[in-house]
C-alpha cells in the first residue's frame, strides 16, 4: 500500500517519516543497528506543525490499512500487535482513535504511554485519565473495556518485564523525568461484538488463533530467550485455545450433533482432535526455556489442520441458526 509522496508502507519505521529519521527516537537506523520493534516506532513524538501534520496523515493510512485488514498491517508492522485505542477526548467529548502496539496479559491487554520519551504523556492518556471507558479494537474483535493506570509495585514488575522484551522502552524512559505510564485495558463483560452468522464467528475466531500462533513463532524464532512476556504470549494463547475447545465441546458440538445426526461420526473425530491438542497445550504450558520452537511448530502444525477440518465439515451447517 503506497502512502502520500511515494511513500511505501514496505519499508523500515522510517515510512513516511523519512525526513526526520536522523533524530527520532527510537527510529533513526544505521548499518549496525536492526529496526527497532514496531510498537516503538509508534511512540513516537512530534512538535512542529509540519511534524505533526506528516505523523497525522501516516498514522490516518495506519488506521485505514488496519481496518480494511481486519488488523493485519504491512511492513514493519507485520509481526505486531497493534490495536486501535479510542477514547472520549478530555476537552472535547469527541472520540480519538490511536493505533497503538500491545501485549497479552491474561484476560486484559497492556498498552505503554511512553510518547517516544517525551517529556509530556500522550493525548489518549489524559483522555482515559478523565474517562476509563475506552473502545478496542483488535482488527478481528472490537469491545468496550475498562482502562486501569498500573501504579507502584505492580506498574514497576510489569514495565520491567516490557523492557525485557522491548529494551526500548527502558530508553525512552531514561530520555525522560516522568513515570512512563502502563495502562491495563479490561474488557467490560459480555461478548466482542458478533460479525455476522455462526460460521462467520468461527472462521474470526480461528483467525484469531492462527494469527496469534504466528506471531509467537516468530517473536521466538528471533527472540534468543523466553522471556515473562514471551511465556505470558504462550500462556494466553494455550488458555484462550482451552477455553474455545471446551466451549465447542460442551456446547457448539451437542447442539450440531442433535440439529445434524450425520454429523456424528465427524464431531467425534474433531473431539479425538481437541483431546490431542490439548495434550500439546498442557506441554507447551510446561516449558520454561527457549528449547520450544519446535514444539510450537507441531502445535501450529497440528492446530492448523484441525481448524482446517473443522471449518471443511462444520461451516456449511453454521450459515444458519443452531436450535437452542
Amino acid at each position: 500500500m503506497a502512502l502520500r509522496s511515494g511513500y511505501d508502507l514496505g519499508r523500515d519505521c522510517r515510512v513516511g517519516l523519512a525526513p526526520f529519521t536522523s533524530w527520532v527516537p527510537g527510529c533513526a537506523l544505521s548499518a549496525a543497528r536492526a529496526p527497532p520493534p514496531a510498537s516503538l516506532c509508534l511512540q513516537t513524538l512530534f512538535h512542529d506543525t509540519r511534524e505533526k501534520r506528516i505523523l497525522n496523515d501516516f498514522t490516518a493510512q495506519l488506521i485505514a490499512e488496519f481496518k480494511a485488514n481486519d488488523g493485519r498491517v504491512g511492513g514493519p508492522f507485520e509481526n505486531s500487535r497493534l490495536l486501535l485505542l479510542t477514547t472520549t477526548g478530555a476537552r472535547t467529548g469527541q472520540p480519538r482513535t490511536a493505533i497503538l502496539g500491545y501485549y497479552p496479559d491474561g484476560d486484559r491487554v497492556l498498552v505503554v504511554g511512553s510518547a517516544g520519551g517525551s517529556p509530556k504523556h500522550p493525548d489518549w492518556y489524559h483522555n482515559l485519565r478523565a474517562n476509563p471507558e475506552v473502545g478496542v479494537d483488535l482488527g478481528l474483535f472490537d469491545y468496550r473495556a475498562t482502562a486501569v493506570v498500573l501504579s507502584g509495585a505492580e506498574r514497576d514488575e510489569v514495565f520491567a518485564r516490557l523492557v525485557e522484551a522491548e529494551p526500548g522502552w527502558g530508553d525512552y524512559q531514561k530520555q525522560t523525568t516522568r513515570t512512563i505510564p502502563v495502562v491495563a485495558l479490561v474488557q467490560q463483560p459480555g461478548p466482542p461484538a458478533a460479525r455476522g452468522s455462526f460460521a462467520e464467528m468461527l472462521k474470526t475466531i480461528h483467525s484469531a488463533f492462527r494469527r496469534e500462533l504466528a506471531l509467537i513463532r516468530h517473536e521466538i524464532a528471533t527472540s534468543g530467550k523466553l522471556g515473562a512476556q514471551l511465556r505470558i504470549n504462550c500462556l494466553t494463547v494455550c488458555q484462550g485455545l482451552h477455553y474455545h475447545h471446551t466451549g465447542e465441546s460442551t456446547g457448539l458440538f451437542p447442539a450440531l450433533v442433535e440439529q445434524h445426526p450425520e454429523l456424528t461420526d465427524v464431531i467425534a473425530v474433531l473431539q479425538k482432535e481437541h483431546d490431542q491438542i490439548a495434550v500439546l497445550l498442557a506441554e507447551l504450558e510446561q516449558l520454561v526455556d527457549a528449547d520450544v520452537l519446535d514444539q510450537v511448530d507441531e502445535l501450529i502444525a497440528q492446530l492448523n489442520a484441525h481448524l482446517d477440518r473443522e471449518e471443511a465439515a462444520l461451516l456449511p451447517y453454521l450459515e444458519g441458526p443452531l436450535r437452542q
